[in-house]
């Protein structure tokens, strides 16, 4: 049985666009296998923002509909996400996108390892909570 893991946006991202990297292969395997694919507002809202095409935005958002969204209170997700940003900065951490702190609270919130393929997210881990998966390279 595999441990559930939240899957990055940039994740979907490559798995939709069919790019061959070790995180999408891992989303794909988790998919074929029916194991706990996790997803935060936030990363629902990423991933269905970039579809152009309308019938493949119906066809994805009635696909994610299908993976556990995660959910904490606004405030709270909010404010988590606000003291995880200056926290990091802090440390000297500058996140590029307060998007990311948001999808990090989620990960920490739940003590669930984060997928990726953004830098910004291993900057965070030696200074926060966070939890990374990572694939073998």
């Amino acid at each position: 049985m595999r441990e559930p893991l939240i899957f990055d946006t940039s994740v979907w991202i490559n798995f939709l666009n069919k790019k061959n990297t070790p995180e999408a292969e891992l989303l794909e395997t988790y998919i074929l296998e029916d194991a706990e694919v996790l997803i935060t507002p936030t990363i629902l809202q990423e991933i269905l923002q970039g579809v152009l095409d309308d019938n493949k935005y119906s066809q994805i958002k009635e696909t994610l509909s299908y993976f556990q969204l995660l959910e904490i209170p606004a405030y709270q997700a909010a404010v988590g996400a606000a003291e995880l940003f200056r926290s990091l900065r802090k440390h000297g951490v500058t996140v590029r996108k307060s998007n990311d702190c948001l999808i990090a609270y989620f990960a920490i919130w739940f003590a669930v390892p984060l997928v990726h393929s953004d830098p910004d997210f291993d900057l965070m881990v030696g200074h926060s909570g966070l939890s990374v998966w990572s694939v073998p390279r």
